[in-house]
């Protein structure tokens, strides 16, 4: 741990996140550019880009981009350590035209952000229970899409089905259809199903749409333990 004077200029950094590598970089209190350097996203990345900032003066805040994404754990770590963390948002489109896009340029400019208070934002805890249900959440919307999709697939193969398979199925709610296609079996196979089985070409429409509805049905599991 490197120690601080009282003659320690106060600085203010700001760090680019990307998923395998950060880019820090630190300012006086007037916005002069002191120093910048890149540091692995790891645990310990996260230890001595905090180390070397320190060793640049007194730190008195971070301008971190992407604190709820690439960021999220930097952004615990330093919180930790007791900094104070400003979330902030990454250059526009006009700005980077301006200025070009570049690692330095983007750690220099949250440190710039939250210097001249453009940012002031707070980065979320990602913990305790707002995140779990953040995250049961996603995998709900994640579980329904997919479950759409399966759905969309069935109806889509049975409008060019031959007319005795869609005459089964045709006017049937979702939650009937599946059990429906579940009781169907290709004509080559041995059932027992009330369903008349007719021939290769429906056979191969069997196996196609009973092949999307087991995926349906497995998609449609998970959304129990959500509900």
């Amino acid at each position: 741990m490197t120690s601080m004077t009282q003659d320690d200029p106060e600085i203010t950094g700001g760090v680019d996140t990307h998923g395998l590598t950060h880019h820090a970089a630190v300012i006086n209190s007037i916005g002069r550019h002191l120093a910048d350097r890149e540091f692995p996203a790891t645990i310990r990345g996260y230890r001595d880009l905090l180390d070397w900032m320190r060793s640049q003066g007194t730190l008195v805040a971070v301008g971190v981009e992407g604190t709820g994404a690439y960021g999220a754990e930097l952004a615990r770590v330093l919180t930790a350590a007791g900094v104070t963390v400003i979330d902030v948002d990454r250059p526009d489109r006009k700005t980077r035209r301006m200025k070009g896009k570049s690692d330095p340029i983007d750690a220099y400019a949250a440190a710039t952000a939250v210097l001249s208070v453009r940012s002031t934002g707070t980065p979320k805890s990602r913990d305790g229970m707002v995140e779990a249900v953040r995250v049961l959440r996603l995998a709900r919307r994640s579980a329904v899409k997919a479950r759409t999709q399966a759905m969309n697939q069935i109806r889509n193969l049975l409008v060019s089905a031959p007319a005795m398979l869609r005459e089964q199925v045709a006017g049937l709610d979702r939650a009937v259809l599946i059990r429906a296609l579940a009781r169907l079996r290709p004509a080559n196979r041995p059932h027992r199903s009330s369903l008349t089985t007719i021939g290769a070409s429906e056979s191969d429409d069997r196996h196609s749409t009973d092949s999307v509805r087991r995926a349906y049905s497995q998609r449609s599991r998970p959304l129990g333990s959500f509900e």
